[in-house]
């Protein structure tokens, strides 16, 4: 065997594993995990009071947030995230949610009223006894289950999109 493939085959390989064991040796801490939240946390709201009424919360962040009872109402939410949080008898009205992510959080009782979920995605969050009478779910990816119940009490028109809600849900 050529000295240049023994080199390439054997000595190389073992080279390199000497450098990089070596290397993890020396600096043991030079590498630090950071999790997801402290991350994204510059856009993490940290200022929540009761009455929020027709603040710009644009693309910010609401991490198992408690927003229970919480005045949202004419505030604008584009592009905000809303995960796993509980919003349970906040008020919404009029609210621009425009290309919201809200996984996993609860609208339970939340007066939705002309408010707009244009694109927002909405995936296994829940909306029992939430007033949506003017809502605009256009293109919202919500549940099946969740779009059955809401078109059960679902309409009135937007008075901003002046679309119904029956049709932004696709009801039957």
């Amino acid at each position: 065997m050529p000295l240049p493939d023994l080199f390439r085959k054997h000595l190389l390989p073992v080279l390199f594993g000497v450098l990089l064991t070596s290397s993890l040796i020396s600096f043991p801490f030079a590498v630090q995990a950071i999790t997801a939240p402290e991350l994204r946390g510059q856009f993490a709201l940290q200022d929540i009071s009761n009455d929020m009424h027709g603040r710009d919360l644009k693309e910010k962040e609401f991490l198992k947030a408690d927003l229970r009872g919480i005045d949202l109402s004419d505030t604008d939410l584009r592009g905000a995230v809303i995960n796993t949080s509980q919003l349970q008898g906040a008020d919404l009205h009029g609210a621009n949610l425009e290309d919201v992510v809200a996984f996993s959080s609860r609208f339970d009782e939340t007066d939705l009223s002309d408010a707009n979920f244009t694109n927002a995605m909405l995936m296994q969050s829940r909306f029992m006894d939430a007033r949506i009478d003017g809502t605009d779910f256009t293109n919202a990816v919500i549940d099946l289950t969740q779009i059955k119940a809401l078109c059960g009490r679902a309409s009135g028109v937007n008075s901003v999109s002046g679309v119904s809600t029956r049709e932004s849900l696709g009801c039957r």
